[in-house]
């Protein structure tokens, strides 16, 4: 199965770059032509075969970040369609930044507008053919692979059920070999494990599931050593595997194989660069755009409306428990405590008497948020990300909530998936905690740049937006 997946994958690739290659080459005729130069169709100067390299190179990298070629993952023609044209909107982002750093005057915005255009057109069109291909030869019986699933239990019938509902895939269920037959298997179950050398030997099955439940290793053992007779691909599925998340990972470390419970894109060095990477840039125009006329108005009537100083800052957890102060402008009283007289911390709440009149303006509308850019500058936080909480606020959620510190496996964010789906405010009910947990878990699991992106978008609406359950 896994053999087959990979050369989908590379074929799928090939096609891509080969796309991206055939555009290029097209647009750049069509851009000198239109600057009014020399124009040859293969006649590309040195600068254009490195822009064309690094096209290349940066359609790879976004698919990878987006999971492009990720096989179990796009469950039809249409969420694959929508990861292309996701892919295909980083690589706009990423050429207009290139070109106008290069200040290229051929390459300019006719080259991109028909370059773009051109890819969308090319991908769009490739993979619709080889999907009609591939269905066509499943159609006819050809590149199908027949999986015989050995076990009884729920973890075989469950392996069994996803493999027909993927059927696009191009896998067949061959049926089941199991000690005792069920309800659940009909017509499907083809006999005792003594019947599995006769079932291999007659050709029934190419890929073999080992899907038992309460086995020991010298039962998996003697069903493997029957398999070494008969050109079959032979795999197992763990029983333990009803314990691991939705997105683990399977890696290696020496000679042991490794089972994440819980898969955290994240991890990865070059998606942690591609994160910083935009987060840097992002601020940095912000800082130049925006905040450079912004920031002294806000904080010439933080101080004309409340004395005291502009920012406000506070000690909260980061990634891996990391401690750092974050900064906001101040929207409370300048002597207001964040503690009550039994050492639990106070939420702001509606109506909080510390909450100034600018204060509660600036709450509503996030503005009070914008100072932690510095935070994002200093590699403290993210621009999306969990919400860092106050130290008192971890101590208490951390033995009130299962699972809350998986939140710090990642740089906390100015904004975040539990954000932006409504879990924002007060949360003194543990069930509100319970919820933004649950989604800041979600968003570690899964974790890409279209997701950052969507979640940007989203949160810069909702500042148009007067959110009453902000105080």
């Amino acid at each position: 199965m896994l053999t087959q997946r990979k050369s989908r994958r590379q074929l799928k690739n090939s096609g891509d770059v080969l796309m991206v290659f055939l555009s290029f080459l097209t647009a750049a005729f069509l851009a000198k032509r239109h600057a009014g130069q020399p124009a040859a169709f293969l006649g590309l100067s040195g600068w254009e075969l490195a822009l064309l390299l690094f096209f290349c190179l940066a359609w790879n990298y976004g698919a990878r970040a987006l999971d492009l070629y990720d096989e179990l993952r796009n469950r039809s023609f249409r969420s694959e369609v929508i990861l292309l044209g996701e892919n295909i909107l980083l690589q706009v982002l990423i050429a207009v930044v290139v070109l106008f750093l290069a200040k290229s005057r051929v390459h300019s915005r006719y080259f991109l507008f028909v370059y773009y255009i051109l890819l969308l057109a090319s991908v769009f069109a490739w993979r619709a053919l080889l999907s009609v291909e591939l269905t066509r030869r499943q159609r006819q019986g050809r590149s199908l692979s027949r999986v015989l699933v050995v076990g009884d239990g729920p973890l075989a019938l469950s392996f069994a059920a996803t493999v027909e509902a993927n059927g696009h895939l191009g896998y067949r269920l061959a049926g089941f070999v199991a000690p005792q037959p069920t309800p659940q298997m009909g017509e499907r179950y083809l006999g005792p494990l003594a019947q599995l050398d006769d079932l291999l030997g007659a050709g029934r099955a190419d890929e073999i599931i080992i899907a038992l439940t309460r086995a020991n290793g010298a039962e998996i053992g003697r069903v493997i050593a029957v398999c070494g007779s008969y050109p079959v691909q032979v795999r197992v599925v763990p029983e333990y595997s009803s314990f691991m998340g939705a997105r683990f990972r399977v890696s290696r470390f020496g000679p042991f194989p490794l089972f994440s419970v819980r898969a955290v894109p994240l991890e990865q060095g070059h998606l942690r660069l591609l994160k910083r990477a935009f987060d840097l840039l992002v601020a940095l125009l912000a800082f130049l755009l925006v905040f450079s006329w912004l920031w002294p108005l806000l904080a010439l009537l933080i101080k004309a409306t409340s004395p005291g100083p502009v920012f406000f800052r506070q000690e909260r957890w980061g990634e891996k428990n990391k401690r750092f102060l974050c900064y906001k402008f101040r929207s409370m009283v300048a002597d207001s405590r964040d503690v009550d007289e039994n050492g639990r911390y106070r939420q702001a709440r509606r109506d909080d008497p510390r909450v100034t009149r600018l204060g509660g303006f600036l709450r509503r509308s996030n503005l009070d948020e914008l100072p932690q850019f510095i935070n994002v500058l200093r590699g403290d936080m993210s621009l999306v990300g969990p919400r860092p909480h106050p130290t008192p606020m971890n101590l208490e959620a951390t033995e009130l909530i299962r699972n809350y510190q998986w939140r710090h496996l990642v740089k906390p964010g100015i904004t975040g998936w539990a954000q932006v789906n409504g879990f924002r405010g007060e949360t003194s009910d543990p069930e509100m905690l319970r919820l933004r947990v649950q989604a800041d878990i979600w968003y570690i699991e899964n974790w890409s740049f279209a997701l950052d992106l969507k979640i940007l978008w989203l949160s810069a609406w909702a500042m148009f937006k007067w959110d009453p359950d902000v105080y």
